[in-house]
């Protein structure tokens, strides 16, 4: 039987188990050419063909529950459940999500695309599946980059003392998008490669072979004497500690031994942890050799078998690259500015500055709490330390944001990277919501630049800044703007006038600024002179700026690409009504109440009504046209 014809579990469990790795191969061949056209996440999913068809050809989804850590890892999954006719469409606007979602198929029961859930959730579904009665299975599929997170961790020691049902596969591939970093991974490496516990394993399996069967009783002392194994060369095996009964290292690309080990896990009581150890990017030489550069691949690039990835065409130059570059030019001349990201060293830009100041750059892993305190306590001794986050990983710290570092008005640079929409990667990463919940904190500065240029210096000015300063800036390239070879320091809270007039205010936040200003273009057109502002600061606003729309009694639109509920727009709606400014027509513009899904940028910001058009509409239903000028 071959891919095409199967649409569902119940036809791969037709498939004789002799035929499964042709089965895996057939995946991979349909996952690169797919992925050559869409985008999407790569080496993840090359790496757990086995482990999926395992899973699915042992058990019974819908009814056992499968909890993709993550998700983005689910591409397999979503091709054996009914899904693999749609993949034309994956991550694009409309289209096959990029991460399981619950409304799209029955086989989804977990939504995700943060890391570290899926235990917590499995620990939820097993209390439920119990207290009512109910036979299935649980099974969370994480991998060990996400077992650094401490949500993962609390979730596993609750797991170990409620002694419920669920079966954790840990999917041990050594990398999250960066290699991992840690304790945890250590000792996961020593688990996976301990020389000593393999040579005996084999050994002992060799020898009882050679011994005539007794029967089930002699057969089940025996795997005991080989799972027993462990604990004679692995001292304090950390899992077993903690209630799990522990299964593994198994070889994940092994379907025999895989189903086996499975099997094995099946038939276990309580919690059972099964360690799969996989390769990232596995069967694609290119994405097994470059780990970090094939995690995930975007449309428009194409996929050669020599060379990997290659992109069509040159551009501005990327946010992140700007980033890197500015924090190097700075720690050059400041020998307190540390680095610290959780996990995203290369995807914020930071790898060069941590071949350059190792002493000073650190990555701890997916622990996006124990980044931000971290930081904190590097700044209560002096140093300027920068947290580089994904704005919808810095939602995880926000306790630590508050308490720790805003609190204390501590020197801590939160470059909040991801700013805005992030197109195909969806309503799990988009980075809408830091503006909001930033702004309510005390101490906080907020900045966003309206292009690469005035980035370079947000970051010069938010390390010269004492306390807490968050800089955004959005994902991909800039707008091509000429760099200046000098940094220099922006007074907090000022924007600036681009361009004059005195029919309406176009006060627009970050990479808004351009739109804004198409927008005025437009309005010129018809004899509507539009105040083009760059607010450059959410918080604290140009109250001089503001006075001055008051006096002119200007109506004002704020565009903002973030939630509009609490931004931007509604810090100008609080300052007018703190100076009860009265007959000032105000519009916000910026992401409504839902969440927004995939597609591309362009399309989410059309979606939302963020574009120059929408802008231009706004503000001309606010001209009476007794004011427009020929």
């Amino acid at each position: 039987m071959h891919l095409e014809q199967i649409n569902s579990p119940e036809q791969l469990k037709k498939v004789p188990a002799r035929e499964l790795p042709h089965l895996a191969e057939e995946i991979r061949q349909f996952l690169l050419e797919s992925l050559s056209v869409t985008g999407g996440h790569l080496g993840s999913n090359l790496g757990v063909v086995e482990l999926t068809l395992a899973l699915h050809y042992l058990f019974d989804s819908p009814k056992d529950k499968f909890l993709w850590d993550v998700g983005h890892q689910a591409y397999v999954h979503k091709i054996l459940t009914g899904r693999q006719k749609d993949f034309p469409t994956l991550r694009q606007y409309k289209g096959l999500c990029g991460f399981p979602k619950r409304d799209e198929s029955e086989h989804d029961c977990w939504e995700t695309g943060h890391s570290s859930t899926s235990l917590s959730a499995a620990m939820g579904m097993a209390a439920a599946r119990d207290i009512q009665g109910e036979k299935y299975r649980v099974v969370p599929i994480i991998g060990d980059g996400a077992l650094t997170g401490g949500m993962a961790l609390e979730a596993l020691n609750h797991i170990g003392n409620e002694q419920r049902n669920i079966m954790v596969i840990l999917n041990d591939n050594e990398m999250s998008i960066s290699p991992n970093v840690g304790a945890l991974h250590n000792y996961l490496g020593k688990l996976r490669t301990h020389r000593h516990y393999n040579k005996m394993k084999e050994e002992v399996e060799v020898l009882l072979k050679r011994i005539p069967s007794v029967g089930g009783a002699f057969a089940h002392a025996a795997e005991r004497i080989k799972d027993s194994l462990k604990y004679l060369v692995v001292s304090g095996v950390l899992f077993e500690h903690l209630g799990f009964t522990y299964l593994g290292p198994v070889n994940g690309h092994h379907l025999d031994e895989l189903i086996e080990c499975l099997r094995q896990a099946d038939r276990t009581k309580g919690p059972v942890l099964v360690h799969v150890v996989t390769q990232k990017g596995k069967g694609y030489l290119p994405a097994e050799t470059h780990k970090e550069k094939l995690h995930g691949v975007s449309k428009g690039y194409k996929l050669e078998v020599s060379k990997g990835v290659k992109k069509a065409g040159d551009g501005p130059v990327k946010y992140p690259k700007v980033f890197g570059n500015t924090l190097i030019r700075i720690a050059q001349e400041d020998s307190r500015l540390v680095g610290v990201t959780p996990a995203m060293l290369s995807g914020s830009g930071m790898n060069e500055f941590a071949h350059r100041f190792p002493d000073r750059c650190f990555d701890v892993g997916i622990a996006e709490q124990h980044a931000a305190t971290f930081a904190a306590g590097l700044a209560t001794q002096g140093l300027k330390p920068v947290l580089a986050i994904y704005s919808t990983f810095l939602q995880r710290a926000y306790d630590q944001v508050i308490h720790d570092i805003a609190r204390q008005k501590l020197d801590v640079l939160l470059a909040v990277d991801r700013a805005g929409f992030v197109g195909e990667d969806g309503e799990t990463h988009h980075g809408v919501y830091d503006i909001p919940y930033l702004r309510c904190i005390p101490n906080m500065v907020i900045m966003m630049p309206k292009d690469e240029n005035e980035f370079q210096q947000m970051l010069y000015t938010g390390h010269k800044y004492a306390g807490p300063i968050a800089v955004r800036f959005p994902r991909g390239t800039g707008i091509g703007v000429e760099m200046d070879a000098e940094l220099k320091e922006m007074p907090i809270g000022k924007g600036e006038v681009l361009r004059e007039g005195r029919d309406v205010a176009l006060f627009a936040f970050g990479p808004m600024v351009s739109p804004a200003l198409e927008a005025a273009d437009r309005l010129a057109r018809e004899g509507i002179r539009a105040r083009v502002i760059n607010a450059r600061f959410a918080k604290p606003l140009d109250y001089e700026l503001l006075d001055q729309l008051i006096e002119d009694q200007m109506p004002v639109v704020t565009i903002e690409e973030g939630a509009v509920i609490g931004g931007l727009g509604s810090g100008v709606l609080e300052y007018f009504a703190e100076q009860e400014a009265t007959g000032i027509q105000v519009k916000t513009m910026g992401v409504p109440d839902y969440f927004v899904e995939h597609g591309s940028p362009d399309e989410q910001k059309n979606e939302v009504g963020l574009t120059a058009e929408n802008i231009a509409g706004a503000a001309r239903t606010m001209v009476p046209r007794q004011r427009r000028r020929a």
